[in-house]
């Protein structure tokens, strides 16, 4: 994963589906005779972006890849006309029933938010206007299948180029994993869970959250924690607080206001202020990729975030913490060996819905 592997020959054969070449077949692709880009290309014909995209209607789940293995997705790139949290990828290795990824397209891509924010990073990138980009890389053995589900009332279009490679995995093998989990409110005096009854060996690589504050003040000294390998009343990982856990300090707060932020490995690039600083319906998104400090696990794996902030009114010397029932949307990233359990069931449509 250097500018090393350039220079390495190897047996590897490159391939990639998109509505151009839907099957990734070897001489295969820009031969549509039809396509949503039919009619601009009339005077032209084939070979002529005939079919850049699809429409995926109301309700229906379309498949945009089912590739044979072995292999590895190497780049994923995408661009909806469409809800970003309604629009749902999934993504099936080895002929699993359930799939190992099961996310919203906005929060996959650490964009859960209307409206656009750049996203500089390792893993995932988005530039203008909504060109979302995964460089995960997704190893498989047998088979790979990638499909999008349409939750919206509206019909959507999307446009995707899956890039991949048919070459032999691992072994043993660590199968890329994502799953979504929501809570609005969050009750008080409870966690978040982020991810939960992972079984298996691995390592967990990310998490992506969407926090809405639903209260004025300081939202961010709750603690991460990961509990692994047997660990039950307390955890073996324990973070100092929300902003820590995403590599800032501080509210993430200079000179009396929130500092956007996009890195390699962490960042805060969705900031939505209504009011100014402190203000209620402030809504945050934020990502901390473990590329270089994955957390190891060999049998399982828990992990769960506090909702913490402070009483206002509390002399500066008597500070107290308060728990807060905030609005918290997670995506928890990581790699294990198959079999894995079915993931977190999805919620429904009202209760995937950004308000």
């Amino acid at each position: 994963m250097s500018m090393k592997q350039l220079t390495i020959l190897t047996k590897a054969k490159s391939r990639s589906v998109s509505a151009e070449n839907f099957s990734g077949e070897k001489g295969r692709g820009g031969m549509a005779l039809e396509g949503t880009g039919k009619k601009c290309a009339r005077d032209l014909g084939q070979g002529w972006k005939v079919s850049p995209s699809v429409n995926i209607a109301p309700g229906e789940v379309f498949t945009m890849a089912d590739i044979e293995g072995p292999g590895a997705i190497t780049h994923i790139w995408m661009t909806i006309a469409g809800n970003k949290r309604l629009s749902i990828l999934r993504i099936y290795w080895d002929e699993q029933e359930h799939p190992s990824v099961e996310v919203p397209v906005g929060d996959f891509f650490a964009s859960a938010y209307p409206g656009y924010a750049q996203v500089n990073s390792l893993a995932v990138c988005v530039n203008p206007y909504s060109g979302f980009n995964s460089y995960w890389e997704m190893p498989f053995k047998k088979h790979c299948r990638i499909t999008m589900e349409n939750l919206d009332p509206n019909p959507m279009v999307l446009y995707y180029q899956l890039d991949y490679e048919l070459r032999e995995a691992a072994a043993p093998c660590a199968y890329f994993h994502a799953s979504f989990r929501r809570v609005n409110p969050l009750p008080r005096r409870e966690v978040h869970t982020i991810l939960d009854g992972v079984e298996g060996w691995g390592s967990y690589a990310g998490t992506y959250i969407a926090w809405g504050v639903h209260s004025n003040g300081w939202w961010g000294e709750g603690e991460i924690k990961f509990y692994m390998d047997g660990d039950k009343d307390w955890p073996t990982i324990c973070g100092t607080g929300t902003e820590d856990y995403f590599c800032g300090s501080y509210d993430f707060d200079v000179e009396g206001r929130y500092v956007p932020f996009s890195s390699p490995y962490t960042g805060m690039p969705q900031v939505i202020i209504p009011d100014g600083l402190y203000k209620s319906q402030q809504r945050f998104g934020m990502y901390r990729w473990h590329i270089t400090d994955p957390v190891r696990f060999e049998k399982d794996l828990k992990v769960t975030i506090q909702a913490l902030g402070w009483f206002s009114d509390d002399k500066a010397d008597e500070r107290r913490y308060l728990p807060l029932r905030d609005d918290i949307a997670s995506v928890a990233y990581w790699y294990q060996t198959l079999p894995s359990k079915p993931l977190a069931a999805l919620p429904g449509r009202d209760d995937l819905t950004i308000n």
